[in-house]
């Protein structure tokens, strides 16, 4: 069984990537077109994201081509780079950092500039609704900077009253006083990265923080009267055991975040730990091992009362992230920042992820010909990559895919292929087909379906959802299966 390994920052990072080629974004204005490709992603293409003149009304518009109502931020500086980090980042040392740093100042500043570079040709431009501040560890920005990036985001876009402004924040790296001045700046919703509650793990994998200060980081989102945070682990971990695991689940169901995200530890090439140690060999756990970590996982925090909503997500009822349900419904965004991606006008770019790069690449914004324009003609191959971005995505969620939407979009011969692939699955209990009901059909039910045109499927098949936990143990295989049945 293959073991689901996600990204620990989903921005930053493709989810469960496709057998296809993708290029990173060059630092000049040239750019290549693509459809639609991965989910939240590093694709190719110019980061003036919208038609230079044209304007593009909203109404009637498929999802993926409408205006952008999230963007996302990302803030690249920490203390000191995780063994198993292999984000771009910017490493500051020990030391507090102040307004006054020219590696965070500059950066902010090119950051701005990015925003103000970025060509909305949407007409109208709804405000945003969801803002992600991502890491690195944002909350080693002083709220004075993080208030001009807001500012920025605010004149270019607008933001809705009441939208989600998330900011990731680890242990140690910020105060009661820190904390109310970015609530002040409209900051609703903390992500804190605790990752584990055993300091022998948080020294095993670099962390800058001991649990000490992972205490005293909820104690003090506590008393500042936080309404909405989460809190992150990794399993997995060098040395981590049966028993660690069950302890760091039960502190964090203690600590009573809103939201609890279980991210399974990926060994990435180029790091501390892809140089030390092979995946499923001691001391990393077995595959046997890190499957078990996942299903304890469901167990403990859904007797907790938390909602397990998304592979690697849970939540207590109406505090799931907004932000991260954009990715999950295939919906655009805009992303900022090094190495951050967007996804606009149905084309998904990234940004480069070194410094100088960057720095050259926002430079070349104002002066950059090429443009994001929407396309009325679109491919075979098009409308392929489109539908495996919404497998892929809608077999992340425990909602699963909308078999009639999907039926409308791309049509019943996809379904039929979809359904006959996953047949085995089914029968097996690692998929469930639901009706318009959610209620669960029989294998035997759904193969009398199989026998039927791909429309008269769903009009009888609304849903299909990988079973928890071991459907979404199994979903790299389930969704390459889908990926052969839609573009063999």
């Amino acid at each position: 069984m293959q073991q689901l390994k996600s990204a620990l920052v989903p921005i930053l990072s493709t989810f469960p990537t496709k057998p296809r080629t993708v290029q990173a974004l060059p630092s000049t204005a040239t750019f290549v077109t693509s459809s639609s490709t991965q989910s939240p992603p590093p694709v190719c293409e110019n980061a003036s994201l919208n038609p230079p003149a044209a304007t593009t009304t909203t109404s009637a518009l498929p999802r993926h081509l409408c205006p952008p109502a999230s963007a996302y931020i990302h803030l690249p500086f920490c203390r000191k780079r995780c063994h198993y980090c292999d984000f771009p980042i910017v490493a500051l040392g020990s030391a507090n950092p102040t307004d006054a740093d020219p590696r965070i100042s500059n950066y902010v500043e090119l950051l701005r500039q990015e925003i103000e570079s970025t060509r909305a040709g949407f007409n109208p431009h709804p405000p945003l609704e969801t803002v992600f501040f991502g890491g690195g560890t944002p909350s080693l920005v002083s709220p004075n900077l993080v208030s001009s990036i807001i500012d920025t985001l605010r004149a270019k876009f607008g933001i809705t009253d009441g939208a989600e402004i998330s900011m990731e924040m680890d242990p140690g790296t910020f105060d009661s006083g820190k904390l109310k001045e970015m609530m002040g700046l409209g900051v609703n919703r903390v992500s804190l990265g605790v990752q584990a509650f055993q300091d022998e793990l948080l020294r095993s994998c670099g962390r800058a923080h001991g649990v000490k200060e992972v205490y005293e980081a909820i104690e003090i989102v506590g008393s500042c009267g936080v309404q909405n945070w989460s809190l992150d682990l990794i399993s997995s971990l060098p040395h981590q055991t049966h028993e660690m695991w069950e302890e760091s689940l039960k502190l964090a169901v203690d600590a009573r975040p809103h939201h609890v995200s279980v991210y399974d530890l990926q060994v990435e090439q180029g790091t501390k730990f892809g140089v030390l140690y092979t995946p499923g060999e001691f001391p990393l756990p077995s595959e046997t091992l890190s499957a078990d970590f996942y299903r304890m996982a469901s167990k403990i925090l859904a007797d907790a009362g938390y909602i397990h909503y998304e592979i690697s997500s849970y939540s207590k009822k109406g505090y799931e992230c907004k932000h991260n349900s954009t990715y999950w419904k295939n919906a655009p965004f805009y992303g900022f920042g090094l190495g951050s991606a967007s996804f606009v006008n149905g084309s998904r770019f990234s940004r480069p992820k070194k410094m100088k790069d960057y720095a050259n690449f926002v430079q070349n914004l104002d002066s950059a010909e090429a443009a994001w324009n929407r396309s009325d003609d679109r491919s075979v191959d098009a409308d392929k990559d489109l539908a495996l971005d919404v497998v892929m995505l809608s077999l992340r969620t425990a909602r699963g895919l909308d078999v009639r939407s999907f039926a409308e979009a791309f049509g019943g011969s996809m379904v039929s292929s979809l359904c006959k692939v996953y047949k085995p699955h089914i029968e097996s209990g690692h998929v469930v087909c639901l009706d318009k009901e959610r209620r669960s059909m029989s294998a035997d039910e759904f193969s009398k379906l199989l026998v039927a045109r791909g429309d008269e499927i769903s009009g009888n098949l609304a849903f299909l959802r990988l079973s928890d936990p071991d459907g979404f143990l199994l979903s790299n295989e389930l969704i390459s299966l889908a990926f052969g049945a839609i573009a063999p």
